[in-house]
C-alpha cells in the first residue's frame, strides 16, 4: 500500500501529525507481521523504537563526517 505524501508545507504546525498518520498502517502491519513470526508486541516495538533512534544517529553522524570532510578539503586548498 502507498503511503500518502504530506499536503502541508514544511514548517506547518499539523504537518508531523499527518506524518504519524500516514506510516502508522505500515507499522501496525509490522508489528502484526513480527508477532506472527513468535515476537511479543513489547519486544517489536522496543526494537522499532531503537532501529528509529540507530537510524537517526547514523544520519547526524553521516552529516558531521560530511562537514568534517569538505572543512579538511578547504582547509587543503588553503594550505598549497
Amino acid at each position: 500500500m502507498p503511503l500518502t505524501g504530506p499536503s502541508h508545507p514544511r514548517k506547518h504546525a499539523d504537518r508531523f501529525a499527518e506524518c504519524q498518520r500516514a506510516i502508522e498502517d505500515r507499522m501496525l502491519e509490522l508489528l502484526g507481521d513480527a508477532q506472527v513470526a513468535g515476537w511479543t508486541k513489547e519486544e517489536v516495538l522496543a526494537a522499532m523504537i531503537e532501529v528509529a533512534d540507530n537510524t537517526a544517529l547514523a544520519m547526524q553522524q553521516n552529516v558531521l563526517l560530511s562537514v568534517e570532510t569538505e572543512l579538511r578539503k578547504l582547509m587543503k586548498k588553503k594550505d598549497v
